[in-house]
């Protein structure tokens, strides 16, 4: 007998599957929008790796950066202008959306634009945004706070699925160790699992430095391609990145972010790593 990989349910984010034994789905784009023009020209390039690499997209882009270290710090457009550049590249690329929503009050207007609503690692726990969340009918992909075992996101899925979500996913993005720091416990993605729901790996902010720069965060990005590689070889469903034409001048989030050019080498190398663990052919 062969050693195969424990399927999950089965979501659906317009035409693309993610979880039951499907290949593995990016999510992808960068942290913050910082002007129409500039996600749109991102998501453009994102989505032409994605497809050279045979790999499905859902975009990603923040229209408010709502937990940034410093009130200095370029926060995006807002949700009314956001939602429209969020709005602008669905059209035009004919790709999903996520985004991140921090109120309870942006989660119906988000939810008239985005595919997929992310509730944040810090407010994973709240019981009310996740009810409204699930109440929307869209895809929820919850993150696992940097301070909670794997195993209690089990909680967390009870919240969605008793206000009638029926598509949740839910992403690692490391634990904090220590001040300043986060580690990557690989056994949360197996243990995350194996509650039922399809599991994403944040592989970007997993190596971000909370705090560390004094008033932002400082990052490992040099480090994202091998972690990329370890969670595809455990078999998640689905890959979180940041991804930025510079990562060196972005607004937001610079040295946990890939730079663009190196996507497509390694998009190349998740499919590859991904059908060989699956057996797909």
């Amino acid at each position: 007998m062969g050693i195969k990989i424990k399927k999950t349910k089965l979501v659906k984010v317009g035409n693309i599957e993610i979880g039951g034994g499907k290949p593995i789905v990016l999510i992808a784009g960068p942290c913050v929008i910082e002007s129409q023009n500039y996600v749109l020209r991102t998501a453009e390039k994102i989505k032409r790796a994605a497809s050279d690499a045979n790999i499905p997209l859902i975009f990603k882009a923040s229209y408010d950066k709502a937990n940034r270290s410093s009130i200095d710090s370029f926060r995006g457009p807002g949700l009314v202008e956001g939602l429209k550049c969020l709005t602008k590249v669905k059209q035009e690329l004919s790709v999903p959306i996520l985004s991140d929503v921090h109120t309870e009050e942006e989660i119906e207007p988000a939810a008239q634009v985005l595919d997929v609503l992310q509730i944040p690692a810090f407010l994973c726990r709240q019981t009310n945004m996740l009810i409204k969340a699930a109440k929307t009918g869209r895809t929820v992909n919850v993150k696992k706070g940097q301070f909670m075992a794997p195993w209690d996101m089990k909680n967390v899925i009870k919240k969605l699925t008793q206000s009638g979500c029926k598509k949740t996913l839910l992403t690692e993005r490391g634990f904090t160790f220590g001040y300043n720091n986060l580690v990557v416990d690989m056994r949360s993605l197996v243990i995350m699992r194996d509650l039922g729901y399809p599991v994403v790996f944040d592989a970007t902010h997993s190596l971000q430095l909370p705090g560390g720069q004094g008033t932002k965060s400082g990052g490992q990005k040099e480090l994202i391609p091998d972690l990329v590689r370890g969670a595809v070889a455990i078999g998640c469903d689905a890959i979180f990145m940041e991804v930025h034409p510079n990562p060196d001048k972005a607004k937001s989030d610079g040295p946990n972010m890939l730079k663009l050019s190196q996507l497509p080498e390694l998009l190349i190398q998740i499919k590859t790593l991904d059908s060989a663990i699956k057996n797909l052919t």
